[in-house]
């Protein structure tokens, strides 16, 4: 950890150290809150816990600037626990293992937490800074962005007084995002039947491992496998061989990740274990070989386990699996207007044994709330004609773009004078909290940026050194050029 120390801009890399020591799961953003308390405290500035559980820290403008626009800098405290299956690892006790590999920072084994700790690091080196003119700063750090957003969703009216908005959470360098999709939580629920297992049975674990994941709005156009569905795939042809019954399910993690493991415990007849073995041989070959591009270790392994009381009913069973084949995952539709971009997708994140249920668990999203409807809708009509309860959970609104912001231009302007190029301006597939807080504060102009950040959301996660850099000079050009309000 201490290399992170040694890095440029030093303020920002000592900041991000002490929260990568600090576990901040989503739902577990106390000590991080704790931490930016006594930095407040420290600096003589005030802070306050909305009702939501958000904290706000003002800063006062620099002499001189007291007429600007005043900024809202925001950033969020939590961040997805996901780790190698190998790892011992609690994410509520330990903290993460960063260290410096070449140009980029990464983690051992778990997410790193650069999604959205360098957002927060620089947030607390505005905070910390003596020598950047700035007009008056609010840094408004959320709760449990990563798992529904509950923070921002619970921000009220009258807490901020700012009038722009920057938001310091995007992972790619050099491009300003100006809109984002909405997103809809679908949770399905199941039941099963269940009766005894056979004495001669054998109890196996099916095991699919080995893919890339990511984060299920950033990465969805990779075209990446999907964990769950290669899990049901294998009991599809299972099913046909015969002699298999199956125990229970734990496939992905979080609704916003792209499932990267599954677990599946099964009963097997003896005599067909050679051809379930054979089965997961020639699946791992056929799933590698159509992921190449992007999952290209598509692994299914068996191995034992113990034996269990029960298994589902061959009619529960098929009733399933049949369900989860028919439901669609990955990009439903792209925008006409940008054709790059992903308009409407649907992530089937989580299929999990729930006592006498599988909770299935998915992330609809969309630019346009309609086709995000439309989506689930579809979803649930296909699971509701396969005896199952479906219930809308969490849901938040997508970011129109405004091309003629102030903001934006003032932010490319500047960019361009910094750097000799022009910056990208993207919409992206994934729900930034830009989108819930503007509709809280609707006058606000919002840019989202950041550092290059690759792997969000699995242990792959790493971020660019470099770059780091090069956005908080740039974050100091624009502070320091904010124009007088009219």
């Amino acid at each position: 950890m201490s290399q992170l120390s040694q890095l440029q801009p030093q303020v920002v890399w000592n900041h991000f150290s002490e929260l990568c020591k600090i576990p901040r799961p989503s739902h577990h953003e106390q000590g991080v809150i704790d931490y930016i308390v006594k930095l407040a405290d420290d600096l003589g500035f005030s802070h306050q816990i909305d009702p939501a559980g958000n904290l706000i820290v003002t800063k006062p403008a620099t002499p001189g600037m007291e007429d600007k626009m005043g900024i809202v800098i925001q950033g969020h405290m939590d961040i997805v626990a996901q780790k190698d299956n190998d790892l011992d690892h609690n994410f509520e006790t330990d903290p993460i293992d960063a260290y410096v590999d070449g140009d980029w920072v990464t983690a051992r084994g778990t997410t790193l937490g650069s999604d959205n700790g360098i957002g927060v690091a620089m947030g607390l080196s505005v905070l910390e800074s003596t020598t950047m003119k700035h007009p008056k700063i609010e840094c408004l750090f959320t709760i449990n962005e990563e798992c529904g957003m509950s923070g921002a969703l619970g921000l009220q009216p009258g807490y901020l007084t700012g009038d722009w908005l920057i938001n310091i959470d995007t992972e790619e360098e050099g491009e300003l995002y100006v809109g984002c999709a909405g997103g809809k939580d679908i949770v399905i629920n199941i039941p099963l039947e269940f009766e005894s297992p056979a004495a001669d049975g054998v109890a196996i674990s099916m095991i699919v491992g080995g893919l890339k994941g990511g984060h299920s709005g950033v990465d969805i156009h990779l075209g990446r496998a999907n964990a769950n569905k290669i899990a049901n795939a294998f009991l599809m042809e299972a099913l046909d061989i015969g002699g298999i019954k199956v125990v229970s399910f734990d496939g992905g993690s979080l609704r916003n990740a792209i499932p990267r493991d599954a677990k599946t415990e099964l009963v097997i007849d003896p005599d067909k274990i050679d051809s379930m073995k054979k089965l997961a041989a020639t699946l791992s070959e056929k799933f590698t070989k159509e992921y190449a591009a992007t999952d290209p270790t598509v692994n299914i392994t068996l191995a034992s386990s113990g034996m269990p009381e029960k298994v589902m009913t061959d009619e529960t069973l098929v009733n399933l699996v049949s369900a989860i084949d028919a439901c669609p995952d990955g990009v439903d539709s792209w925008i006409e207007a940008i054709p790059d971009v992903v308009e409407t997708s649907d992530n089937l994140a989580r299929v999990v044994s729930d006592g006498d249920n599988v909770r299935v668990e998915i992330s609809a999203r969309s630019s346009v709330g309609d086709e995000r409807d439309r989506l689930s809708n579809d979803i649930k009509k296909l699971f509701e004609e396969h005896n199952s309860n479906v219930e809308f959970g969490n849901q938040y609104p997508g970011w129109k773009p405004e091309m003629d912001s102030s903001l934006l231009k003032l932010m490319k302007g500047l960019y361009q004078k910094q750097f000799g190029k022009e910056p990208g301006i993207k919409v992206i597939h994934a729900g930034l909290e830009c989108g819930v807080l503007g509709a809280v504060y609707p006058h606000w102009e919002m840019i989202s940026f950041g550092p290059t950040i690759t792997g969000a959301h699995s242990p792959d996660e790493r971020c660019n050194i470099a770059d780091v850099e090069k956005v908080w000079d740039y974050l100091v050009q624009v502070l320091e050029n904010i124009p007088t309000k009219q």
